[in-house]
């Protein structure tokens, strides 16, 4: 679902960088160099953005600065800080002044999509969209998948990784995933990465399928990663 996103960044080729990665993404994005201007664009009584992020060092007002003005004032839009401080006190203070989040430069552009859906998703009114592609359709919500089949409609629920693994597929068909990427989009970036872990969990979800008589649409492409089939193996 796509945001109305305020970007406060002083860095040009940075914030050029993230601005266009968010547009390719449907996103709507304004972008600010000073740490007063963003605080007046978020205070103006047109504003409507949905998520700040927000430079640590800026001209005119910090990044946590800005953070407890937007905290005083009620604003309950997410907060997302960028900063080159890798200190946990630096991390902490910077929660501490109203961040929900905070990404250590220099990062990775997946990294910092993954830290904005995972904020999007705490919004109590957000409600992740159906995905339709091909034979396929996928309520993330309640992790449903519908698969059309020559023989009719197969209906089968997903749980835990199973709908993380399907959601991600469904939003990258037939593009081809390094289990790299796939392992870190959808486990913890702090834990101790195990290497089949990708692995093991699509073959969790391939027996899924199977039990449900359905053919597996994970094509594994050798030595580069994996690829979702939108159409039924046995459709021509």
């Amino acid at each position: 679902m796509p945001l109305r996103i305020l970007l406060v960044e002083d860095e040009q080729e940075l914030a050029g960088a993230v601005q266009t990665v968010l547009q390719r993404q449907g996103h709507v994005v304004d972008s600010s160099a000073d740490g007063l201007e963003g605080w007046t664009l978020l205070s103006g009584e047109m504003a409507r953005y949905e998520l700040a992020i927000v430079d640590w060092m800026l001209p005119g007002l910090s990044g946590p600065e800005l953070c407890r003005r937007c905290r005083a004032a009620g604003f309950v839009l997410p907060l997302l800080l960028l900063s080159a401080r890798a200190e946990t006190g630096d991390r902490v203070e910077g929660l501490d002044a109203g961040a929900d989040d905070d990404l250590s430069k220099p990062f990775a552009m997946e990294d910092l999509l993954a830290r904005v859906r995972a904020l999007q998703r705490r919004q109590p009114s957000y409600r992740e969209p159906v995905l339709e592609v091909g034979s396929y359709r996928f309520d993330p919500q309640i992790g449903l998948l519908e698969v059309s089949t020559p023989g009719g409609l197969v209906v089968l629920p997903l749980a835990g990784k199973e709908r993380q693994l399907m959601t991600y597929f469904l939003e990258h068909p037939e593009r081809i995933i390094p289990g790299s990427q796939l392992r870190n989009q959808l486990w913890d970036l702090h834990q101790e990465p195990v290497s089949n872990v990708v692995a093991a969990q699509v073959r969790l979800l391939r027996r899924k399928l199977a039990a449900y008589g359905l053919p597996s649409p994970i094509e594994t492409v050798p030595s580069r990663g994996y690829r979702f089939l939108t159409r039924l193996p046995c459709e021509p």
